[in-house]
């Protein structure tokens, strides 16, 4: 048997399990990535409360999901919980997973850049009267999620790439379809190689899109930067 066969690998490169894998790592991590960004900056802002049940309830969350690896919390969702009465089917506990394991992340990134807006920005907006919601959504939160926009979108690719652990749970994404086409024809190399392949480019396509539109949002800041400057000086 050859080490290498061509026409293997240009078979497996557009086989409909690997196409259909393909497509369910990318909406995978697309929907379990903006979930995550909904809880983690809800959490985010509970943590900011100033109490001391919610900064333990922030220190709680963020360390439990950081410290327990992801594959041993698919494996509870999946197979742990129906002992408890508690039936997940595989999709939905792929999605619960992968949100919960990304969601603290994102409440560090979400927490650190609204720590990142002086405090006098805070204290200018109440001396003129705004209440704390307004104060968030019309002053803090455009500013903050400038800051957040980079390493958000480097928590796409550590999410695309944590979606190869679901095929643990049976869930037949990218790898889990890439290792049923080699149990069929015993070809590892080629499939491994076309794995690998889509894998870089998904991740080379968002490097693209996440760079042009961070350089969009540097504009847009200057521009913004010289309008309020102009406006103050006349």
């Amino acid at each position: 048997m050859p080490v290498w066969d061509w026409s293997v690998f240009f078979h497996n490169l557009v086989h409909p399990s690997i196409v259909a894998g393909l497509w369910t790592t990318v909406w995978l991590t697309l929907v379990t990535l903006l979930l995550a960004i909904v809880l983690g900056t809800i959490v985010a802002l509970v943590g900011r409360i100033d109490s001391l049940a919610t900064r333990w309830f922030y220190q709680g969350y963020v360390a439990f999901f950081r410290a327990t690896p992801l594959l041993v919390q698919l494996v509870f969702l999946y197979s742990a919980l129906p002992q408890m009465g508690i039936h997940l089917s595989v999709i939905e506990a792929a999605i619960i997973g992968l949100m919960l394991s990304e969601s603290p992340y994102v409440a560090e990134i979400v927490r650190s850049s609204i720590s990142a807006i002086p405090v006098a920005q805070w204290e200018a907006s109440k001396a003129i009267g705004m209440r704390p919601v307004p104060i968030m959504r019309r002053i803090i939160a455009p500013q903050a999620l400038r800051i957040a926009v980079p390493p958000l979108g480097n928590e796409f690719v550590r999410q695309l790439k944590n979606t190869s652990l679901v095929s643990v749970i049976s869930m037949t994404e990218l790898f889990r379809a890439t290792d049923n086409l080699m149990q069929t024809n015993f070809r590892v190399l080629e499939a491994l190689t076309v794995a690998t392949i889509y894998y870089l480019a998904l991740t080379a396509i968002w490097t693209i899109l996440q760079s042009a539109f961070e350089r969009r949002n540097s504009r847009w800041s200057v521009d913004t930067g010289k309008t309020v400057k102009a406006g103050a000086a006349s």
